[in-house]
């Protein structure tokens, strides 16, 4: 397959929803779009895809939902990065992991360990990135980048440029998101929270009927083959 996006980034709608339709509790539908997160990270690194971004939650996910479902995602998470840092094939791999939001404002202590140990068992990791967002919302992170460029040294006027808000903002070493997927969605299309909104100016975008807890390899790989035939002119 050739034109293979250098980033892909996924929004996991649907968790809920699908486990409503089976008569489950909704945090049943996170516990399985984890599994197919798995698959999903898998066929990526088959098809040599760099940059793979994730949306674990928003902020208001994690401070508008009942404490019972926010709980079972915390423990979750603590998880998953317990499996990261355990991982061989993240090692093997060289994937570099990487967590943007205010996680660290909400998730207990024992979560914040997991990954902070996952992110530094991985820093100097440079052949494959693994982002994730947690409490994010991409409001916040555009105020974080005004207020550090405000706070830049006032040896000269500070002129705003294109420039300088990338090297201000959280994911100032991720290329822009080529792909866009949000999964569980097709009927209702659209963006959430301004969804990394200086990376995705010109990403092209999927949205798929299939909730993310059904979400499949061989789903993936069909979109990343629909997004190679694509053309991208990025305005001209």
């Amino acid at each position: 397959m050739k034109n293979i996006p250098l980033h892909v980034a996924v929004i996991p709608d649907g968790n809920r929803r699908w486990a409503r339709k089976r008569g489950f509790q909704p945090w049943i539908g996170h516990r399985e779009g984890v599994k197919s997160l798995e698959k999903i990270l898998e066929k990526a690194r088959e098809l040599k895809i760099r940059y793979f971004t994730f949306w674990g939650a928003s902020w208001d996910n994690l401070t508008k939902r009942s404490k019972i479902e926010v709980n079972f995602l915390f423990k979750i998470f603590e998880r998953q990065f317990k499996r990261i840092l355990k991982d061989k094939k993240i090692h093997q791999n060289q994937v570099k992991v990487q967590v943007f939001g205010r996680w660290q404002e909400i998730l207990p202590k024992s979560c914040q360990e997991a990954i902070k140990k996952a992110i530094d068992s991985t820093k100097n990791y440079n052949q494959y990135y693994l982002t994730f967002l947690l409490a994010y919302d991409g409001r916040d992170e555009m105020i974080d980048c005004l207020k550090k460029i405000v706070k830049l040294p006032k040896e000269k006027e500070i002129k705003f440029s294109p420039e300088i808000i990338k090297q201000n903002l959280w994911t100032k070493d991720l290329p822009p998101v080529d792909l866009v997927i949000r999964a569980g969605c097709e009927s209702d299309p659209h963006n959430s929270a301004g969804f990394m909104m200086w990376d995705t100016v010109y990403s092209q975008l999927y949205f798929t009927k299939t909730f993310f807890p059904a979400f499949e390899s061989k789903e993936f790989e069909k979109i990343i083959e629909n997004y190679s035939k694509r053309e991208r002119r990025k305005g001209s």
